[in-house]
């Protein structure tokens, strides 16, 4: 039985401005992951099994190269497009297409099946390529499963930055600036996999960053979970995306983005939280013209009760609900920070950064 993991993620600063072609954001792997086990099979239909979905199983079987499933109405979106990719790159590669069990399991929702909002669609399509990849005896390097993976989701979601792939694949802490999708959609369409593969790709920068000494990062979940493809396209769909104010807002955001990194580099820990505080200003000045929540209430009572404690505060990824973060002198209260976002129906979670040393 082959098996390989994936970390969750979640969005430090930089969102909605890093879905823009050439522009940055910091992202954080942790400790929790998917994990994906994959064994042959001598039957003539594979099976998919997912705890994620109750264990519902999605049969398959091989018609040539292809792989043609039974159910097509079902939830593995993410991990199949994972497959399709892998075996187009294994195809090139002359490796023989075999029937296999592939199962998922993961630790980024809850035990009764809450969504924490940590990137469990990136997670499950990057440890489903780095478990076939192993199946098929390929090598891949971060940068290949990088890519790999940012087309399989690309291919599902249809929009974003793909930050969270990076996450899951470099773990740790990185800077994440985003490449030009409608140049992959665009090349996909006159060359082949392996050609995209060894192509460089236009403004795609991943860095990895050790955050200041003195910080601890803190997660709370508000319960209300929420849509990230669908805030990024309310935003994409509105007009203020063509006006200055959104101009101003990416160039505003790519500045406050690399007095952060620079903040990062330097240890400064007063550098990163005055950024973080910056970037959560940055983001209400968005949701004010694009008329998108961003900021909930929820978020909001979590950031103030942060704000008490000597903590600097924003929503986490595209907003709406899920999670908020928090960066936070390690001598200050933590406990009671916790305590308090308890008491006003605020999950404390406890999350910690996954080591970078680990992955791969």
């Amino acid at each position: 039985m082959i098996k390989e993991q994936a970390p969750g993620k979640l969005y430090i600063a930089g969102e909605y401005a890093v879905v823009e072609p050439g522009h940055s954001a910091i992202i954080v792997a942790l400790n929790q992951f998917v994990t994906a086990s994959i064994e042959p099979t001598t039957k003539k239909v594979g099976n998919i099994i997912s705890e994620q979905f109750q264990n519902d199983i999605l049969s398959w079987r091989r018609q040539g190269n292809k792989m043609i499933v039974d159910n097509r109405d079902n939830p593995y979106h993410y991990i199949l497009s994972a497959i399709s990719i892998t075996e187009e790159l294994a195809s090139l590669l002359d490796k023989k297409l075999m029937t296999f069990n592939l199962y998922i399991s993961s630790e980024l929702d809850s035990k009764d099946g809450k969504k924490y909002g940590l990137g469990s669609s990136a997670a499950v399509t990057v440890a489903t390529i780095k478990a076939l990849a192993k199946f098929y005896q390929i090598n891949l390097n971060k940068e290949l499963l990088f890519k790999l993976a940012a087309i399989a989701h690309l291919d599902v979601q249809g929009n974003g930055s793909l930050g969270d792939i990076a996450a899951s694949v470099y773990g740790g802490w990185i800077a994440y600036h985003s490449f030009n999708r409608d140049w992959l959609s665009s090349i996909r369409r006159t060359q082949d996999l392996e050609t995209i593969l060894k192509t460089t790709w236009p403004d795609l920068k991943i860095e990895l960053l050790t955050p200041p000494s003195d910080l601890e990062l803190l997660i709370g979940w508000t319960g209300s979970p929420a849509s990230t493809s669908n805030l990024v396209d309310q935003v994409a769909s509105t007009s203020y995306q063509e006006s200055t104010h959104y101009t101003q807002f990416l160039r505003d955001s790519e500045i406050c983005i690399q007095e952060l990194i620079t903040g990062f580099k330097n240890g400064d820990s007063v550098a990163v939280q005055h950024a973080i505080n910056q970037n959560r200003i940055l983001l209400k000045k968005l949701s004010a013209f694009s008329g998108v929540l961003i900021e909930t209430p929820e978020l909001l009572k979590l950031c103030e009760i942060a704000s008490q404690f000597n903590g600097v505060s924003k929503s986490s990824g595209a907003g709406g609900g899920d999670c908020g973060i928090v960066l936070i002198n390690k001598n200050e209260d933590i406990s009671g920070l916790k305590e308090s976002w308890s008491n006003n129906s605020i999950t404390p979670l406890n999350l910690d950064v996954h080591d970078v040393t680990e992955i791969m």
